[in-house]
């Protein structure tokens, strides 16, 4: 027969055993109870994570009448957006936007594109080159890009992104807050080891 001691060893043992077969399940459990009560843990991100679809196709570049390619854009994070040339106030505010979100990443800038989509092919005003410089011009109606923008009909709306390997992967809410959008475009440049 076991003395006390020998017993008190061997409850702890069993102890012991029984915690590390609870840690050891404690995650299972835990996550086939959040599968099952439907938990969805919230996001940091402000832009709405859209299904990934390939920004492809071709287009003529309006400044200089040279074909546009998506691959011109491959490597760099891509701001863009959908208007008429017959830009109005909230075309001219997604523009401003643009510009100003990529001058707030500072040294980081240079890994940001910024893109305007023209879907009716109307001439620009001379000044909107000016004004947002750097920004690529494109004559898109009839193009293979504003079909990868879902929904079609209310592209206008958005401020769409684009990945270093051309997938549109989210877009900026209508009348979006540019100190948020700030805020999402530095953590994806941070994490981000995709440009070559």
């Amino acid at each position: 027969m076991l003395n006390e001691t020998e017993q008190k060893i061997k409850r702890a043992h069993k102890q012991k055993l029984l915690a590390l077969m609870a840690l050891l399940l404690a995650p299972v459990v835990i996550s086939y109870a959040l599968h099952y009560s439907d938990y969805r843990p919230g996001t940091i991100n402000y832009g709405e994570l859209i299904e990934m679809e390939d920004f492809e196709g071709n287009a003529v570049n309006q400044v200089d009448n040279t074909i546009f390619r998506s691959r011109d854009i491959h490597g760099k994070w891509t701001m863009l957006m959908v208007d008429s040339g017959d830009c109005n106030e909230y075309c001219d505010q997604k523009l401003y936007k643009m510009r100003q979100v990529r001058l707030v990443q500072n040294k980081e800038m240079h890994r940001v594109k910024r893109l305007w989509l023209i879907d009716d092919n109307v001439t620009i005003d001379s000044s909107l080159l000016e004004k947002y410089e750097g920004t690529i011009f494109v004559n898109a109606k009839d193009s293979d890009f504003l079909e990868s923008l879902k929904p079609t009909e209310s592209q206008r709306l958005y401020i769409y992104l684009v990945d270093p390997i051309g997938n549109v992967m989210m877009r900026f809410p209508e009348n979006a807050d540019p100190s948020e959008m700030v805020d999402d475009l530095k953590r994806l440049l941070h994490v981000s080891q995709l440009e070559h």
